[in-house]
């Protein structure tokens, strides 16, 4: 996919460029838990600086409902970004004003004035079609940043020419969010790994009791269909404890009433290793239990290891998934650490984003 980049822009000394972040960082009690998301926008913030250009940086910050909130005053990313680069400007919480999320062309006239240039720096977003990543590559000669050009290099290349066996790692919660992304990596991927409460539906899909642990019956039919293949890998043993919430973990192939599963078990946790440990690339997205939990950790912890220790390309993105990669020292050893959840999946399943195409149509339009 080609993006116009920086280097496509005229020359920026003297100029005023916007360049949009994702800097939506987890905080907890105004303090920055993961800068990961500022650190990934200093290249693209120190190649405009050290050309002269004069750069402001725009963000939002949590779900403010287009109100001003405390909570999510972008201050602790601000106080952050000018330590690790000085001299950029950052605007407030853009989704302190209701246009954003409405993409309101009145909002992009105020975001965009007095600007002579666009960066769009904010993989993590571009899958949303809000004012500030779709409205001013249509006002303003616009490119890429570097964190961008090189998340949707690395997840295009996924798909256009990845090394088999390609393997793919699925978690999380909601297996009715992930259904399209798995249609779509049948069409490219030799095994899709599913693990995370989303496999219970798959499970109660072949007919294994899940006890109380979380099925979305209205996919059960889906999640057959998509079995059918013989390419879905699924776990054989679970690690549960009871609904009512008294501490007895037990590992079991079947689900009893009265008891759900928070964790992939043992034997399916060395099933999935043996896959993932072979593969010659991997995209990992979604963690195989509770792990913030040290009762159901293990499952995601061993597949983390096996991500790590595989020779192939290794892709991983998704908030939780990363924090996981983060807490058990790995981060390090992963060829590709996306900062973008939804907007790397999307982009899978999708093949094109909102941000990708202004940028492109921007891009045709200073061509003309």
């Amino acid at each position: 996919m080609l993006l116009p980049l920086l280097e496509d822009l005229p020359p920026v000394a003297g100029k005023r460029v916007l360049v949009r972040c994702d800097f939506n960082v987890p905080m907890h009690a105004g303090h920055i838990d993961n800068d990961l998301r500022i650190r990934g926008a200093v290249p693209t913030l120190t190649w405009l600086l050290e050309r002269g250009a004069l750069v402001t940086a725009c963000t939002h910050l949590g779900r403010p409902k287009g109100k001003v909130d405390p909570r999510f005053d972008v201050a602790p990313v601000r106080a952050r970004l000018a330590e690790l680069v000085p001299g950029v400007k950052l605007l407030e919480n853009l989704r302190f004003d209701p246009g954003e999320e409405a993409n309101s062309p009145v909002f992009v006239d105020r975001l965009v004035a007095g600007q002579d240039f666009y960066v769009n720096d904010a993989f993590g977003s571009v899958h949303r079609a809000h004012a500030s990543i779709v409205g001013p590559p249509a006002r303003l000669p616009s490119a890429a940043g570097r964190l961008l050009a090189r998340e949707v290099e690395a997840i295009t290349g996924l798909l256009e020419t990845p090394r088999h066996p390609f393997v793919a790692v699925l978690g999380g919660a909601k297996v009715s969010d992930k259904l399209g992304l798995i249609d779509a990596l049948l069409n490219h991927v030799d095994t899709v790994v599913v693990g995370g409460n989303m496999c219970f539906t798959f499970l109660a899909a072949q007919g294994v009791p899940t006890g109380d642990s979380t099925v979305e019956e209205g996919h059960v039919e889906r999640c057959r269909e998509l079995l059918e293949g013989g390419r879905i890998a699924l776990p054989t043993d679970v690690v549960t404890v009871p609904s009512d919430g008294t501490d007895d973990l037990r590992t079991v192939c079947e689900v009893a009433d009265g008891w759900k599963g928070c964790d992939i078990g043992p034997a399916s946790a060395a099933a999935f290793r043996a896959i993932i440990t072979g593969a010659g690339t991997v995209l990992w997205n979604g963690p195989m239990g509770i792990f913030e939990d040290q009762r159901f950790a293990a499952g995601t912890r061993a597949v983390a290891q096996a991500v790590a220790e595989c020779p192939g390309f290794t892709v991983v993105g998704g908030g939780d998934t990363v924090a996981a990669l983060a807490a058990f020292g790995l981060s390090e050893r992963i060829d590709h650490v996306s900062t973008g959840g939804g907007a790397t999946l999307e982009l899978i399943e999708k093949g094109d984003l909102p941000g990708l195409r202004a940028l492109r149509e921007s891009a045709h339009a200073l061509i003309a």
